[in-house]
């Protein structure tokens, strides 16, 4: 029924079988020393200054924000309105 597993125990493995092992291994181990390779070339690498934001820019930023979201308040506004008449006019369609 179930065969045990000891050191007389064999199994057989094809040459094909043994050369794919061993390309696949080769495949990792090096893949393994290109990425070290590449950590060790990435610290040396200078960092890159902070980007200092000017105070105009920051300025002219949050003024741009600002009027986005008033604009969109004012879409929001008119889509309330819409809404509104849209549904005045469902109610009085059904009670006709």
């Amino acid at each position: 029924m179930t065969k045990e597993l000891n050191e007389n125990t064999g199994f057989n493995i094809s040459i094909k079988t043994l050369a794919g092992i061993g390309a696949a291994m080769a495949a990792i181990i090096s893949m393994w020393f290109v990425l070290q390779a590449d950590i060790a070339e990435a610290a040396t690498l200078p960092v890159p200054p902070p980007q200092d934001v000017s105070r105009m820019e920051f300025d002219m930023k949050d003024k741009n924000i600002r009027i986005t979201i008033q604009n969109t308040e004012k879409v929001v506004d008119e889509i309330k309105t819409d809404l509104r008449r849209m549904e005045d006019k469902i109610d009085r369609l059904s009670n006709r």
